[in-house]
């Protein structure tokens, strides 16, 4: 295989054949069905969500569960579910985190022009539920980080095209639902979008305090929630915690050292994040790149921090990989993944309570991974000159100025000119002939 980048990119956008797709459908299939067989309620973290709905229903409190951890707003949205049979639920529930997590790959790849029907998209979403192990924990405890995964590229998108108040309300609903979005504020105020901030605020507010008022504890979240959190949970929460100060307090650090180190990290990357959204060069790729800087120091920070948070941030950098001077294009990135990899047994770590260490060290590798890209000096820098690549017309390759054309085999003798075809797609033949990022990155 060659490994000129005009060439992979050329092949990666080519239409996928029907192969590709149902290898991906088996795969999201299985795991739908997998998780349906073996748990109830569509999930244990759903099922405490619909058990706070099933109380607050009965006239009782959500926040009696101290591991009810959404704003009031939440029990609205999972009323719903009490109504809905176990034995549907169990099915309906992962089929829906999938679909979010499928229509939040979708999102990202249309944030980089990158064809939805192309190889590179069957390929990174079968990459992403096969090869990574947080896509398939997500779906089996039904969580609504789910949400998030949808709405953050979502918004981008939206953010990407100027609608920043569309986006707003995009980002609000998923906080309304969870408020693990909640740090993508920070973009809105980089951005100097004052419009989009206000609604993006207002909508869990809203939702929340109309909410709050039809429960018998209307401030439930600010009396038991918010202490529960700050105190950093119970044993059972801690067991799971991917942050630096969960993850060193139980190998014996002080519990202040290790929070210290934390709020540090996360006080760094926000200042890298805003380091690159001020060097303003690459397109949406500085939409994306700050808001995954962001969220990721939020996750070193926050109190839980779990695996499946990953998922926020992972499948953006992954869709932006055709992108010259992308993140994802360099090494370390997908090496702090390598912990991730499902099936692998780590010495030590094999037990379940334990695996919070490995995602502590992804975690850790892609905040500073992301870090070094977004806090370098200069602006992303030039590619070389584009190879010589036979045009989609039938006219001659194109080749530096100066330079001889060349033969397929490297010499520089002429070459016929190539028989009159069409591309696909504009976006296949942008990036076949050299192009220096995706089609639609400037928009």
């Amino acid at each position: 295989m060659s490994e000129r980048k005009s060439d992979i990119s050329g092949w990666l956008v080519r239409r996928a054949t029907w192969h590709l797709w149902v290898a991906l459908g088996a795969v999201l299939g299985a795991l739908v069905a997998h998780t349906a067989r073996v748990t109830s309620d569509g999930g244990m973290d759903n099922a405490i969500v619909v058990r706070a709905a099933r109380v607050w229903w009965a006239g009782g409190s959500p926040y009696d569960d101290p591991h009810f951890l959404y704003l009031p707003s939440a029990v609205l949205a999972a009323a719903p579910q009490v109504l809905i049979p176990r034995g549907a639920l169990g099915v309906l529930v992962p089929a829906v985190v999938t679909g979010c997590l499928v229509g939040g790959w979708v999102c990202a790849l249309r944030l980089y022009g990158v064809p939805l029907r192309s190889r590179f998209a069957a390929l990174g979403l079968l990459g992403l539920a096969a090869g990574f192990a947080p896509f398939a924990h997500l779906v089996l405890l039904g969580n609504w980080t789910a949400t998030a995964v949808l709405a953050l590229p979502l918004g981008l998108l939206l953010a990407g095209r100027g609608r920043w108040v569309a986006a707003g309300v995009v980002i609000g609903a998923a906080v309304a639902l969870k408020p693990l979005l909640a740090p993508v504020g920070l973009l809105f105020v980089f951005a100097g979008r004052w419009r989009g901030l206000v609604v993006l605020v207002l909508v869990p507010v809203v939702a929340s305090v109309g909410a709050a008022l039809l429960m018998p504890d209307p401030v439930g979240f600010f009396t038991r929630t918010l202490p529960f959190l700050l105190r950093g949970g119970d044993s059972f929460v801690r067991l799971y915690e991917a942050s630096p100060g969960a993850v060193l307090s139980r190998v014996g650090v002080p519990g202040v050292v290790a929070g210290g180190i934390g709020v540090v990290g996360a006080g760094v990357g926000v200042g890298c994040a805003w380091w690159r959204w001020r060097r303003g060069d690459g397109g949406v790729l500085r939409l994306a790149e700050t808001a995954v800087m962001v969220m990721v120091s939020a996750f070193l920070v926050a109190r839980p921090s779990y695996d499946h948070y990953l998922l926020v941030v992972v499948p953006l950098v992954v869709a932006g990989v055709p992108c010259a001077g992308a993140v994802g294009r360099g090494a370390w990135f997908w090496l702090v993944l390598v912990p991730q990899l499902p099936g692998v047994s780590w010495p030590y770590l094999e037990v379940v309570q334990r695996r919070a260490f490995r995602d502590a060290v992804t975690l850790c590798g892609v905040a500073v991974t992301l870090a070094v890209h977004c806090g370098r000096g200069g602006g992303v820098s030039s590619p070389p000159p584009p190879l010589p690549v036979p045009s989609s017309r039938g006219s001659a390759p194109s080749a530096p100025p100066g330079a001889p054309p060349q033969d397929p085999a490297g010499g520089s003798a002429p070459r016929p000119p190539a028989s009159p075809t069409r591309h696909p797609t504009r976006s296949a033949e942008r990036w076949a002939s050299g192009g220096s990022e995706a089609p639609g990155v400037g928009e």
